[in-house]
């Protein structure tokens, strides 16, 4: 399936993230990628990408620094597709938990980032996740395939039920370390995962294609 343009995403460059290796694992799957926090160019990408690392606390002042909270609300309005990554991920929902204390997050999914209760944290090293059926991130993906994770919170319940029945339920993905957490989740044009594909070989290679295939 030959494609005459190649697809152009923007990694979001807000300071907290592996900006270079998503960069490269993208590149490596066949996008034009840019890394840049410029807003015209974040907002007019085919595809936007936003890593993250480190406190949700610093990532999202980071972010709003940047101006990419309002980057992904109007992107998703326009039903442009966002995937988060890490800590990318967590701040997609409604507020985040550290050290007793607590942030906002972007909101666009009701939910609360906590410690991830394990004998062994930070959660590193790579796990096996269970997707739900139908699932186009995972699609050509076996259920065995591994993905790297490397984090210490997470989110340990999904709430958002879709009242409209002409839109389509989102589907969240799961993992186990020391108890179940959100392992990824697709809802429309904003995708996220709480490992890191970049990071994840071919398995990754894989699913950064299937993101890639939707746009």
């Amino acid at each position: 399936m030959g494609m005459s343009t190649s697809k152009n995403v923007v990694v979001f460059d807000y300071g907290f993230g592996n900006v270079r290796s998503a960069e490269r694992a993208l590149a490596h799957v066949g996008a034009d990628v840019e890394i840049t926090r410029d807003y015209d160019r974040a907002m007019n990408a085919d595809g936007l990408l936003v890593p993250g690392v480190g406190a949700f606390s610093a990532c999202m002042a980071g972010l709003k620094d940047a101006r990419g909270d309002w980057i992904v609300e109007r992107r998703l309005a326009g039903g442009r597709p966002v995937m988060g990554i890490c800590v990318g991920m967590q701040i997609l929902f409604a507020r985040g938990i550290e050290h007793g204390v607590e942030t906002e997050g972007l909101d666009e999914w009701p939910g609360t980032v906590g410690p991830l209760k394990a004998p062994v944290v930070p959660h590193m090293g790579w796990n096996t996740v269970e997707a739900p059926e139908g699932s186009e991130l995972f699609a050509s993906l076996d259920a065995d395939a591994r993905f790297y994770f490397v984090h210490s919170y997470a989110v340990h319940d999904w709430s958002l039920e879709t009242a409209n029945p002409a839109m389509r339920a989102p589907k969240v993905t799961w993992a186990t370390h020391g108890e179940r957490f959100v392992a990824a989740v697709e809802n429309g044009a904003l995708w996220a995962t709480q490992f890191h594909p970049e990071k994840s070989g071919d398995t990754g290679a894989q699913l950064l294609t299937n993101w890639l295939n939707t746009f």
